[in-house]
C-alpha cells in the first residue's frame, strides 16, 4: 500500500462537473439550487428520536458542539448525531442497508457516522462499502482547492503491516522537505525516530513520523538510498506542502513514432491548468500513442477526469456522455444535494475552470487508444477515465495491477467543521456499464466492455525513477507499444519482482505492488 500524509478522493458539483468518479464538489457544503438549506434557529432544533422518523437534514445542519464563527448554532453532539442520521438516510446510496440507531447513545460524531455505512459484502467477499470517511474542514478546503496539506512532500510505499514491514519512497514533490534532504524513488525507511521500522513494536512513533499533524515537526529518518549499502540519518521537518498533480512529462521514439507519457497523481482543481499544458506539449510534439500513469492517483474531481477523457479521445467523445450518475431509489430524477435535474456529464471541449480559464479550449491528441498505467491505488475519478474512454470505443491498454474497484462517489459535506464523505451515487459510461466494484484487471485479451481489460500484469518497480524508460511498468507499455503484446518478462508479478533486486539486507523493494492509503482512512502501521 501506499501512504503519505495527503488525502486523495472525488468529488461533485453543479451539473456534476465536479464528480469524482465517485466525486465531489467543492470542499464546502454545496448549496442546492432549488434546495435552499433552513438556518438553525435554537438549540431546541433537534426532536426526540422516533425510530423510523427522519427530519430533513437540511434542518439540523449548523447545530453544533461546538458552533464556529459563522451560522452555526449551540448544541450538542446528539444535535450532530442527527444530522448524520438524517443526511445518511436521505443520500447514502445503499440508505436501506443502514441501522436505525438513536443519536443521544453514541457521544461521538464519528463513532456515529462509522454505523452509517452497510455491512454487506460484494460478490467477491469484500465490504461492499469501502470508501466511508471524515476530514477537517479546513483542511480539507486546503488540500481539495489548492492541494496544500502538512508533511514532507513524500509519499511512502508500505510493503506490509506484518513483520518485516518494508517502507520505501514511492515518489516526492519538488521544493519540499524531502527533495531538500535529496530523499527519493527507491530509499528505503529503515527508521523513524529510533524506531525499526521492520520489527518496530511502538507504531504510535512511526505512524507520528510518517503522518505529522502539523507543520514545524522533526523527526528523524534513517534511510538507505537506492543503490547505497549505507544507511544515512535525516531531519524532516514538516511543512504546508503543495502538490505537484502532473508530473515527468516526456516522450520516447519508439519504432519512429513518438510516444508521451506523464505521472498524473491527483484529479485536484490545480490539475486542470497542469494538464491542460501537458496534452498541448504533448500535441505539439504530435505524439501518435500516449501513456498515462495513473498508479497512485487515488481520485478527486470527476469533472477533471472527463477533461482528460475528452484531451485523449478528442472529436470521438465531443457530444458524448463520459459519465451518468445514479442516487439511490429516493432520487430517480433529481439530484439529492443540488436539487437539480440529473443530467449526465459530457466530454467537455471546453474548460470548466479548476485553476483554467472556463470556456478555453481544450487541447486535444484525438487518439484511438491510451495506454494507463495503474495499481490497486488506482480509484475513482481515475477508474472514470478508463470506463468514460472505453465507453466512447476508445481502446484502454491497461499496464500494472488491478486498480481499486470505485465506480461510486459522494459529495464532501461540512457540518460543524467536519467533512463527511458517504457514499452517495454510482457512476456509468455511455453504454451503460459501471460494474467494477472490484476493479479493473488487465488480461492477455478482453472483450471492449467488462471489468477485464487487455493489457500487462506488472508489479511496481521501485528500482527506477517514474517517467523512465526501464522502470517496468513503463517499459511493458512501450514494449507493447512496439510488439503488439505483453513482453513475456513482464507477464506476471512474480518474473517481474526479479527485475534489479536491491542489495539492501531488506525484503525486496524494486518490485511491489502499492496504493495509496490517506491517514484519514485510518494509521497504516
Amino acid at each position: 500500500m501506499l501512504v503519505n500524509s495527503r488525502l486523495i478522493t472525488l468529488w461533485v458539483s453543479l451539473f456534476l462537473v465536479g464528480c469524482g468518479g465517485g466525486g465531489g464538489s467543492s470542499s464546502s457544503s454545496p448549496t442546492p439550487s432549488s434546495l435552499p438549506p433552513s438556518t438553525p434557529s435554537s438549540q431546541d432544533s433537534t426532536s426526540a428520536w422516533v425510530a423510523g422518523s427522519y427530519e430533513s437534514w437540511r434542518n439540523l445542519s449548523g447545530i453544533c458542539a461546538n458552533p464556529r464563527k459563522t451560522s452555526d448554532v449551540q448544541g450538542t453532539i446528539t444535535d450532530e448525531n442527527s444530522w448524520i442520521r438524517s443526511f445518511s438516510n436521505d443520500t447514502y446510496l445503499w440508505y436501506s442497508e443502514l441501522p436505525d440507531v438513536d443519536p443521544e447513545l453514541v457521544n461521538s460524531t464519528g463513532e456515529y457516522f462509522d454505523l452509517m455505512k452497510t455491512t454487506a459484502l460484494s460478490p467477491t467477499g469484500s465490504p461492499k462499502d469501502r470508501f466511508h470517511f471524515t476530514y477537517n474542514t479546513e483542511e480539507w478546503e486546503l488540500l481539495s482547492e489548492s492541494g496544500i496539506s502538512v508533511g514532507y512532500g513524500a509519499q511512502f510505499h508500505l510493503g506490509g503491516s506484518d513483520y518485516p514491514r518494508s517502507l520505501v519512497v514511492a515518489y516526492t514533490e519538488s521544493n519540499t522537505p524531502a527533495s531538500a534532504n535529496n530523499l527519493n524513488r527507491g530509499a528505503a525507511i529503515i527508521s523513524i525516530d529510533g524506531v525499526d521500522v521492520a520489527y518496530g513494536s511502538d507504531v504510535g512513533t512511526l505512524n507520528a513520523g510518517l503522518f505529522p499533524s502539523n507543520a514545524g515537526e522533526d523527526h528523524v529518518f534513517e534511510v538507505r538510498d537506492l543503490g547505497a549499502s549505507e544507511t544515512r540519518f535525516i531531519t524532516l521537518i514538516s511543512e504546508a506542502v503543495v502538490s505537484d498533480p502532473v508530473q515527468n512529462e516526456t516522450t520516447f521514439l519508439v519504432n519512429g513514432s513518438m510516444v508521451g507519457y506523464m505521472t498524473f497523481n491527483d484529479h485536484i482543481a490545480t490539475s486542470e491548468q497542469q494538464l491542460i499544458v501537458a496534452m498541448t506539449e504533448m500535441r505539439d510534439s504530435a505524439v501518435d500513442d500516449l501513456i498515462v500513469d495513473l498508479r497512485y492517483n487515488g481520485g478527486g474531481l470527476l469533472g477533471i477526469a472527463a477533461e482528460l477523457g475528452y484531451m485523449i479521445a478528442g472529436n470521438v467523445g465531443e457530444g458524448e456522455v463520459f459519465s451518468e450518475v445514479q442516487f439511490n431509489s429516493k432520487h430517480p430524477s433529481y439530484d439529492p444535494i443540488t436539487g437539480n435535474f440529473l443530467s449526465p456529464l459530457m466530454f467537455p471541449s471546453n474548460a470548466i475552470g479548476y485553476s483554467a480559464v472556463a470556456g478555453q479550449p481544450l487541447p486535444t491528441l484525438n487518439l484511438s487508444r491510451v495506454f494507463i498505467i495503474a495499481s490497486e491505488g488506482t480509484a475513482s475519478a481515475s477508474e472514470a477515465v478508463i470506463n468514460g474512454l472505453r465507453g466512447v470505443g476508445i481502446e484502454v491498454i491497461l499496464i500494472g495491477d488491478t486498480t481499486t474497484g470505485k465506480p461510486y462517489g459522494f459529495y464532501p459535506t461540512d457540518n460543524c467543521g467536519t467533512t463527511y464523505f458517504t457514499v452517495q451515487f454510482k457512476g456509468v459510461n455511455a453504454s451503460g456499464f459501471g460494474d467494477y466494484s472490484d476493479g479493473f484487471t488487465p488480461v492477455e485479451n478482453a472483450s471492449s466492455q467488462g471489468s477485464e481489460i487487455s493489457g500487462c500484469r506488472v508489479a511496481d518497480d521501485f528500482s527506477h525513477m517514474l517517467g523512465d524508460s526501464n522502470e517496468a511498468r513503463i517499459s511493458t507499455a512501450l514494449s507493447y507499444i512496439e510488439n503488439g503484446s505483453c513482453p513475456n518478462s513482464f507477464e506476471t508479478q512474480s518474473q517481474a519482482r526479479r527485475l534489479s533486486p536491491l542489495d539492501s539486507g531488506l525484503p525486496d523493494f524494486s518490485s511491489k505492488n502499492g496504493r495509496i492509503m490517506k491517514p484519514a482512512l485510518g494509521n497504516i502501521l
